[in-house]
């Protein structure tokens, strides 16, 4: 060993595997960056004096005499109000052609919020697309998933969720993202003039795979900066989960640890959940709300990524595509959002809790009605009107290019039965029917 300045320099490879490398060190610490012969690599296990790194591009072609270059330091972020309206990579670099940013230097990864220090979630957070707020209302310092099949617009949807919701600053994390995609988001942001309060960390398909893992601990970072220390509203989101979960995968078996349900590691849930967990509301102001994208493989819902992500947060999002309108919505049926009661009919309108049971009740009635018109069935008029109604409903309230407010979105619910149904199929506390019904 060797040193210089406060590196310390290694010339000794023990061990090589597809992903990792071994040698013989001492007063090295977890998660600590290093290079090897030039690459990026990052301590995963200290065992004696035996340290495997994990080098993030592979190590094809890598000697064993191979220089290693320890930082003495874990990765960490910048942090400062220069975040804001920037793009950077899995690294906390800038890539879009913008200076450094200056400021206090954080450890990315650290712990979540102590229970404790935390204040039950009790603030309204609007997205502006309607299969969520009317149905799946968010509350500040939820976590709550996208459950989505790959060739769903969802990355289109978190876009539109970034440019509507009310929030003082948006953080996305982009792994495994084309080209295309991170050409799209940095668009769509530059053109609505929201770069402002946008801040995105991204890996695309182009970097090491094994980059993906750094991605959402860079997010939170950012995010824990602007909701502690500034006191601020934030929203992260983050896509595409099953991706990072792949990422975690790739790691595990080419360090042949044995692999859990699905090839994925042992280690899944705790993995997703020290991201999740950080979602949180304090006490004194800020906030840290978490939207995150998990695909899914051929709409597999008990597949071990959606399977674990379902314990960790608070309910889900499920788009589909509706085929009688064509549209992709936030499907009723499939979506939950737990902590909704905690907001709804008293942050928003007094009606909003009757209105949102009844249209679900109503659309689970076409639903019916759907199965006995598939099955031969006549239907009566109170079955076609249903299906009407329905039809309605998704092109204009659950479609995800709905983007209108709370109060225009339960008119809007109150348009659409005074349209279909007599005041006593509704099924509506008299008193909102009469403040609310539509007026001849």
């Amino acid at each position: 060993m060797q040193t210089s300045g406060f590196k310390k320099i290694y010339t000794k490879v023990t061990q090589i595997t597809k992903a990792t490398c071994s040698i013989q060190a001492t007063g090295i610490g977890y998660d600590e960056l290093a290079t090897v012969n030039g690459r990026l690599a990052q301590v995963v296990k200290i065992q004696g004096n035996i340290v495997t790194l994990q080098i993030f591009s592979g190590t094809e072609g890598i000697p064993n005499n191979a220089e290693v270059i320890f930082t003495g330091k874990p990765p960490a972020l910048h942090v400062s109000d220069e975040l804001a309206g920037r793009f950077f990579d899995a690294y906390g670099d800038p890539i879009d052609g913008g200076p450094d940013v200056q400021g206090e230097l954080r450890e990315i990864g650290g712990p979540s919020v102590n229970p404790v220090r935390r204040k039950q979630p009790s603030e309204l957070i609007a997205t502006g697309i309607a299969g969520i707020d009317l149905n799946n209302t968010l509350v500040t310092g939820q976590k709550i998933p996208f459950f989505a099949d790959p060739d769903q617009p969802f990355n289109q949807v978190m876009a539109m969720v970034a440019l509507r919701a009310k929030a003082d600053k948006i953080i996305l994390g982009g792994m495994g993202l084309t080209n295309d995609d991170y050409l799209y988001y940095k668009q769509v942001f530059d053109n609505a003039g929201a770069l402002d309060r946008i801040i995105s960390f991204v890996n695309t398909t182009e970097n090491p795979p094994v980059e993906r893992l750094l991605v959402p601990d860079m997010a939170l970072t950012a995010a824990e900066y602007f909701a502690f220390d500034k006191k601020q509203t934030v929203l992260v989101l983050l896509t595409d989960m099953t991706l990072y979960a792949d990422a975690l995968s790739i790691v595990s078996n080419r360090m042949d640890q044995i692999p859990s349900k699905d090839s994925m590691p042992g280690s899944l849930y705790s993995d997703l959940a020290k991201i999740y967990e950080k979602a949180v509301q304090f006490p004194e102001g800020g906030s840290i709300t978490i939207i995150a994208v998990t695909t899914l493989s051929g709409g597999d819902i008990t597949h071990a990524i959606p399977d674990n992500t379902g314990y960790i947060t608070e309910g889900q999002l499920f788009l589909r595509r509706d085929s009688d309108i064509g549209k992709v919505i936030v499907d009723p049926f499939r979506s939950l959002s737990r902590l909704k009661q905690l907001v709804i009919g008293t942050q928003t309108r007094a009606d909003h809790p009757q209105v949102m049971n009844a249209a679900v009740r109503l659309y689970a009635d076409a639903a019916n009605a759907k199965t006995k018109l598939e099955n031969g069935f006549d239907l009566t008029d109170y079955d076609e009107r249903t299906l009407a109604f329905a039809k309605d409903y998704s092109n204009d309230l659950l479609a995800i290019d709905v983007n209108i407010d709370t109060t225009a979105m339960l008119d809007k619910a109150w348009e659409l039965f005074g349209k279909h149904f007599t005041k006593a199929e509704v099924g509506i506390k008299q008193e909102f029917v009469d403040q609310y019904w539509p007026k001849d």
